[in-house]
């Protein structure tokens, strides 16, 4: 049942609501409430069946227009500040109600003509807080009563969205904080004393060449008249406002050119073409026959980490519009992929390892490294290394994770956890490299006089290079792609086609019988 019976208000009970008309009927009992006073229970049991049935006529429709949209948000706000009137009730000194439920919170605080206190406390929820100085209004009330409810919606932008912000700058707009509504019922005279502020946690990424502005509803826009922010920074922005009324912090960002649409495509195209090497180089890893002493662990977990990561972030960026409406699948999301990238990253410095160890045991390759580097031991330190990072990361501020893009978020440092662990990998890949170079220079003069020395160090200095570039080459051109396009552009193909780079080397043009006879 969508609401218990209730004896004492005019609500009919009925089942799960499921579509709009279902939903506009139970607005309509709402409104013809008459109770002035009603139980705690009594109003979350109807205002959780209002925005359940709210959250499911949005999705029993294909589409909704702006003005239903908006109007529907009108009357959830009506009705949801008249159920909570009715918690007001007289007191002498003071006295407070509040609850939470999982679309709303909701802070009721009342004051009478004895009432002690200088000020009212702050009142808070999860992602806001208000100022007001309700002992004033108070005095201003012949009875010397007053009472203020505060509400924070959580779901609330589903239907007051941000595109509702008219403005004369074609921007993309983003609520940054939860919708909130500040009224002062069954108080005779409303007029404020003086401004009241509010503090609005931002729940989405803040971007600082971004221009924030605090609006209010005013039946189907969003606008800014009497309300100015009076601090902000990348965590919460501070709002006044000369009166009371429904309000959030909305975010206008320039659009991007239409060249990202370019990149978008470029992007689609690169990944896939890259996904599908990886599956074409695990399946040669996998189905062919390779001599006895070549060990492909690494180059497998690497392929499967990286094959996962890709995939992983093709998909989130293909349904980035419904999942970034659950921050908590966002977060995870965004979890995982840091694990399987840092893994990848991992694995990459173990095959540079691998290569070193090669190069210095050229006559003896299988042996050693079944000796020094067990398939075991391999697999431990590919996934804990990057486990253990993860870990400490999320220990140490959970939030960073899940920004627009359902990734690391990049204020508070938090996106050198992912940075940092990469920067150190590189520099000892870029330290083998240089290593596997001067050992392999030394080592080709000393091979049987038999062997081509041209072709050997060919084939050795081009599995070397090829090697760089899985290991991480594109990541260093990552660092320095925000002002070059053209260095943007090499980024995303190299990183994009790790997959065909692995395929190429170490399937279709890696020998390993040929090289074992080259060595011997």
């Amino acid at each position: 049942m969508l609401i218990s019976v209730i004896a004492d208000i005019n609500i009919t009970p009925q089942k799960e609501c499921t579509n709009r008309d279902c939903f506009q009927n139970l607005l309509d009992q709402i409104e013809n409430i008459t109770s002035q006073v009603l139980p705690v229970n009594t109003v979350t049991n109807i205002l959780t069946g209002v925005f359940n049935a709210s959250e499911s006529s949005l999705l029993s429709s294909s589409s909704v227009s702006p003005a239903k949209l908006a109007s529907d948000g009108n009357r959830v706000l009506k009705s949801s500040e008249k159920l909570i009137s009715t918690l007001v009730k007289p007191t002498d000194t003071s006295a407070n109600v509040s609850f939470s439920l999982a679309a709303l919170e909701v802070e009721v605080f009342m004051v009478g003509p004895q009432v002690t206190l200088d000020k009212i406390p702050r009142l808070v929820t999860t992602n806001s807080s208000v100022d007001i100085d309700l002992i004033g209004i108070a005095k201003n009330n012949s009875g010397g009563s007053a009472a203020v409810a505060f509400m924070s919606y959580n779901t609330m932008e589903n239907l007051l969205k941000a595109d509702f912000f008219n403005t004369s700058n074609d921007t993309i707009k983003t609520m940054m904080s939860t919708v909130i509504s500040a009224t002062l019922p069954k108080t005779t005279n409303t007029k404020l004393t003086k401004p009241v502020n509010f503090t609005l946690r931002h729940i989405r990424e803040f971007d600082p060449s971004g221009s924030l502005s605090c609006v209010y509803w005013n039946i189907s826009e969003w606008i800014v008249d009497g309300c100015s922010v009076l601090e902000t920074n990348s965590s919460f922005t501070v709002c006044s406002c000369v009166h009371l009324s429904t309000f959030a912090l909305i975010m206008q960002t320039s659009r991007p050119p239409e060249s990202e649409s370019l990149m978008d495509l470029l992007n689609l195209v690169c990944v896939i073409v890259g996904l599908v090497f990886f599956s074409l180089a695990l399946l040669t890893f996998a189905l062919c026959q390779w001599s006895p002493g070549v060990n492909n662990v690494a180059r497998i977990n690497l392929c499967v980490s990286l094959l996962l990561a890709h995939l992983l972030f093709l998909l989130t960026q293909q349904f980035l519009s419904l999942i970034r409406r659950q921050q908590v699948l966002c977060a995870v999301i965004s979890g995982v992929l840091h694990f399987l990238f840092l893994s990848g990253f991992v694995w990459m410095s173990i095959e540079a390892v691998l290569l070193f160890i090669c190069v210095r045991n050229l006559s003896q390759i299988s042996s050693k490294k079944r000796e020094v580097l067990s398939s075991g031991f391999l697999c431990v330190i590919g996934y804990t290394v990057a486990l253990v990072v993860v870990s400490v990361s999320i220990g140490l501020l959970p939030e960073g994770y899940g920004s627009d893009h359902c990734w690391i978020k990049m204020d508070k440092g938090f996106i050198w956890s992912f940075l940092g662990p990469v920067c150190v990998i590189l520099a000892l890949n870029t330290i083998l490299f240089i290593n596997i170079i001067i050992k392999l220079n030394s080592t080709l003069k000393n091979l049987n006089p038999e062997v081509s020395q041209m072709r050997q160090t060919k084939i050795m200095t081009f599995k070397t290079l090829a090697q760089f570039v899985v290991l991480g080459c594109s990541w260093i051109l990552g660092f320095f792609s925000n002002d070059s396009k053209i260095l943007e552009i090499l980024f995303l193909i190299l990183n994009s086609q790790q997959g065909t780079f692995i395929f190429l080397v170490y399937c279709v043009l890696n020998d390993e019988r040929e090289m074992s006879e080259a060595v011997v």
